[in-house]
């Protein structure tokens, strides 16, 4: 605690041990603590607050709450107490009444610059911007301080953004908030360039692009230094919103005159210059072109432009900037779509390609420099291109292997890039089996050559030669894709294994084995993987599909749950973390910052990723746990599902997915494209839907009520059951609509490309009839509420139908478990051959056996007390005779099939077991043919162990949770 002056507060040497243990994480002790200290301070408030805060911490959350409340309603003043019960208030995920706190402070203490400014801040963590406008001009008549009063103005401005109405924010909100600008500037009270940012955001925003646009050029535009050419930044931007295409293209002609390297000018260049063209634009005959100089108005001075450019860094006895060498290529491209014969004035693409690799070769960034213009060069081009790239490219004499190796890392790098381009032109994609099978040996020899310079290189860093053996581990996918050997798999496996043994910090090893162990259905080491990734806050949203699109659908659902949370803890602390980033952002003046925190934390909430997580989370818990340590209905009660709302916001959704993280070289037609992202968004938004109604139909059945309702009673609609069950209704024919949307989607059959987006589980759901034996089942608690209510003495036709369905379901799950059989496994011709997708048929086979569970415990408790009230009638009547309805040795009979299901599926998964554990990989054979030293051979079998390893794992949680249900499926009796 800071002391006030020379002299301390005698209550700030008490509270000291107690912070110490919170800040220690030893909150026992702070609890002891504390209540020692109100023994003799009864009225140390602070001591209570920090008291709750420790019982928060414990796990004592409503014990916590009302200690706190009883502080709260005394109205405190002191700081102590205040910062504790905002800190307890934080962590309770309560901000609103951190706003109620500095409410009742500002009230007792009107003159406090301290409180008002707390409570501005408090009133953002929860958004409430009016009240924030209040809160800042409150503060400014206090302490009139320029930041306060334009926290004000950005708070009429948050208004404004966060307007349902677009045209209240455009006629008063924006406006007001501009007046208030103008104020100050007209009496010259502008200090700081935050100001002026926010001045120009609001007549941005109000589509003021000349007022902005003088404002800028003006006096105040010269308080915007904070960044680079931000003033020419904001000109060009204002110029293009204004189509001031003479304006635009002489600001950037002026500008890559100082910086001949900045490619957004380069672009604003072209992009001006084609404009002026089409409008026939020609310059006045006196004096200047327009207020920033010469226009460039042909394309002949454009080409003597970016010649003389070039020819500057030609001169340089320095090292050349690649922009003006890019800028030529770049000009070509233009003026070829535009049909332009100008485009040979600046020379024949390959020779200024082959230039600019003599320049920039050994630089990894002259593959992604080139990529994007290989389309220049005509198919019958691509190998002289690379002949000549070859020419300039400085290797040793041929070993004994045939191979010439760079001897330093400017010359592998220049080696390297050359088997970039010529992969990306698609030349290695042409070679047959033969030639990639010599590739590979090349590329190998390459990478164990290149690792002979990482002795300059620490642990952390990626040895030289790494994009060899990613190179190589693509050429092996290739030949594993295309000719269906699994051999080149498993050797691919083994070289990345061995990579990452030397790069243990390379992303794109681990990423590429972590794709791979998946498609493997190999769960178990991806998990390790990820982890190892280290990704950080919004990487979560952007590659963690990689992880939990695999996470419950393999058997591994202890890891599922574990890879759930990866995501989940992310989502969830993005409200409060993005409130945190807001205060900052008004406390530092980066007004501009604001509506990206508040557009960032938006996106997230509406990702498609954090809908899957929560949703595959929520059932992975239910398959897992409900009717083992909880009821389905405590269960679904726990987690907060509602049936009759939706959560999830479908008409925003977005797809945060970073689609490309995994590198690749390969040719323009292999590439992702945007149908493809659109196709794949799609189909994870329509497998969503199926889950999300999934969900809500297993919480409709728990809320169904296991009561039965009076027969031809009118308090049906009362007592919610004829609700629960129009509810179920309706999930079930949206969810037969979104089956029928799934089946046209799956007939496309579309295929992407292998290091793009992995394909829903959609098609496998489908085809492994799991979709459509859940809904037969979820139905048939509709058919057994109408029994409930006819009661069994008319409704012999009900009775029939509800038997059929149920011989019906037996026979679904039977053709299921057909589906599983088969080795997921297994030794061929001393080869190792894996049919991983029968893991995930077993999964959804066990998914489709808790459904129907849960359907049989609500059949048993309908029919349960049906049976009772027969049995007594029987008695008061004495007859013995009378038949068994059919509904009730239809029940029989069902619990008895599907004992006899469950039996057969774990017979089989203990089958697999045995069979895996007996499996020796030591008779592999590895050696023969398979271009592998001892040493690769060893890590190939590292690969293949983790594989076997996983798999036994996943049969084993598979089984567990069979038996479980097999028990649970013992108890139902009725």
């Amino acid at each position: 605690m800071a002391a006030r002056g020379h002299v301390q507060d005698p209550n700030d040497r008490r509270l000291r041990p107690i912070y110490d243990y919170l800040d220690n994480g030893n909150n026992k002790m702070a609890i002891q603590q504390a209540d020692k200290l109100l023994k003799k301070h009864k009225d140390l408030h602070c001591a209570k607050v920090l008291k709750a805060i420790g019982m928060q911490r414990t796990g004592k959350q409503d014990e916590a709450f009302n200690l706190a409340q009883e502080v709260a309603t005394l109205e405190p003043t002191d700081d102590n107490s205040l910062q504790a019960l905002t800190i307890l208030y934080r962590e309770m995920h309560r901000p609103e009444l951190v706003t109620k706190l500095y409410e009742a402070a500002v009230r007792k203490v009107p003159l406090s610059e301290e409180y008002h400014s707390h409570l501005f801040m408090a009133y953002a963590r929860v958004g409430d911007y009016k009240k924030m406008q209040q809160a800042g001009m409150a503060l400014y008549k206090i302490v009139p301080k320029n930041p306060y009063y334009f926290w004000s103005v950005m708070s009429l401005v948050m208004q404004a953004i966060s307007a349902q109405d677009e045209k209240l924010a455009q006629t008063m909100f924006l406006p007001l908030a501009e007046r208030m600008v103008e104020k100050m500037v007209k009496e010259e009270k502008i200090e700081a360039e935050a100001e002026v940012q926010l001045y120009f955001m609001i007549l941005e925003r109000l589509g003021k692009c000349v007022e902005a646009l003088n404002m800028v050029r003006g006096p105040l535009g010269e308080k915007l230094t904070s960044e680079l050419q931000s003033r020419e930044n904001k000109c060009m931007m204002m110029y293009q919103r204004l189509q001031l295409w003479p304006e635009c293209n002489a600001l950037s002609y002026k500008l890559l005159l100082k910086n001949p390297d900045d490619w957004q000018f380069y672009l604003s260049y072209f992009d001006s210059l084609f404009h002026l063209m089409d409008m026939s634009w020609s310059p006045s005959e006196e004096g200047q072109h327009c207020v920033e100089g010469h226009v460039t108005t042909t394309v002949a001075e454009a080409v003597k432009f970016v010649v003389d450019r070039m020819a500057e860094e030609d001169k340089k006895d320095s090292r050349p900037l690649r922009g003006p060498y890019m800028a030529c290529l770049e000009l070509i491209h233009r003026l070829r779509q535009r049909g332009c014969p100008d485009d040979k004035e600046l020379g024949d693409p390959l020779e200024l390609m082959v230039q600019f690799f003599g320049k920039f070769g050994d630089k990894p960034c002259c593959i992604t420099d080139l990529k994007i213009y290989l389309h220049l060069l005509p198919p019958e081009q691509h190998t002289q291109f690379r002949n000549r790239l070859e020419e300039l490219v400085p290797l040793g004499e041929a070993g004994e292997d045939g191979f010439r190796f760079p001897g330093d890392t400017k010359a592998l790098q220049r080696h390297l890039c050359v088997c970039q381009l010529s992969r990306a032109l698609g030349l290695q994609h042409a070679l047959d089996t033969e030639g990639k099978l010599s590739l590979i040996a090349q590329l190998k020899a390459h990478y164990h050559h290149g690792l002979r310079f990482r002795k300059s290189c620490l642990k952390t860093e990626l040895q030289f030669s790494d994009m060899y053996c990613l190179m190589a581990a693509h050429v092996y996918i290739d030949l594993w894709t295309e000719n269906g050997d699994e051999n080149m798999l498993w050797q691919c496996l083994g070289l990345l294994e061995e990579g990452l043994s030397f790069s243990p910090s390379n992303a794109q090893f681990k990423l590429l084995l972590l794709l791979l162990f998946c498609r493997l259905g190999a769960f178990q080491p991806v998990v390790d993987l990820y982890s190892s990734l280290d990704a950080k806050h919004v990487q979560h949203d952007t590659i963690g599909y990689l992880l939990t699109r695999y996470a419950g659908s393999l058997g591994q659902f202890a890891a599922a749950s574990q890879s759930c949370n990866f995501s989940l803890r992310f989502f969830h602390s993005n409200q409060k973390d993005t409130s945190e980033y807001i205060i900052q952002a008004y406390k530092y003046g980066a007004f501009e910052k604001i509506p990206e925190f508040i557009a960032f934390r938006t996106r997230l909430n509406q990702s498609l990723h954090f809908a899957q997580v929560r949703t595959e989370r929520m059932l992975l818990d239910l398959y897992t746990e409900a009717d083992i340590t909880l009821s389905l209905e405590e269960s679904v009660k726990a987690m907060g599902v509602c049936a009759e709302e939706e959560d999830i916001p479908w008409d925003n959704m977005r797809d945060n997915r970073d689609l490309t993280v995994l590198v690749s070289w390969d040719p323009k037609d292999r590439e992702l494209t945007e149908e493809h992202r659109r196709l794949s968004l799609e189909e994870e938004s329509v497998w969503l839907k199926v889950r999300s109604l999934t969900l809500r139909l297993l919480a409709s059945l728990a809320l169904l009520g296991h009561a039965p309702s009076p027969r031809n009673s009118d308090k049906t609609n009362e007592n919610g059951v004829t609700t629960k069950s129009s509810t179920l209704q309706n999930l079930l024919s949206q969810l037969d609509q979104t089956l029928q949307t799934a089946a046209r989607i799956t007939e496309k059959q579309t295929k992407y490309p292998f290091l793009g987006p992995p394909s829903s589980r959609l098609a496998s759901a489908l085809s492994s009839g799991s979709c459509h034996c859940q809904a037969s089942a979820l139905r048939l608690s509709l058919t057994l509420q109408e029994l409930e209510t006819a009661g069994l003495d008319d409704s012999s036709e009900l009775q029939s139908q509800i038997c059929n369905t149920f011989k019906s379901i037996v026979v679904q799950l039977q053709e299921m478990l057909s589906r599983c059989k088969g080795e997921v496994l297994e030794m061929k011709d001393r080869r190792l051959k894996t049919q991983p997708s029968l893991l995930e048929t077993l999964v959804f086979f066990l998914e489709t056996v808790c459904v129907v569970l849960w359907v049989a415990s609500y059949s048993a408790n309908v029919l349960r007390p049906l049976k009772s009230s027969l049995q007594k009638k029987k008695k008061k009547k004495k007859d013995t005779c009378t038949a068994m309805p059919v509904v009730l040795c239809g029940f029989q009979e069902w619990t008895s099939g599907l004992q006899g299901v469950v039996t057969q599926a774990l017979d089989h998964v203990k089958a697999q077991e045995a069979q895996l554990t007996t499996l020796k990989l030591a008779a592999l054979t590895l050696e023969e043919g398979d271009q592998q030293t001892q040493e690769e051979c060893g890590f190939t079998r590292v690969a293949m162990d983790k594989v076997q390893s996983s798999y036994l794992g996943s049969l084993q949680e598979l089984g567990d949770l069979l038996r479980k249900r097999a028990d649970s499926l013992k108890s139902l009796k009725i």
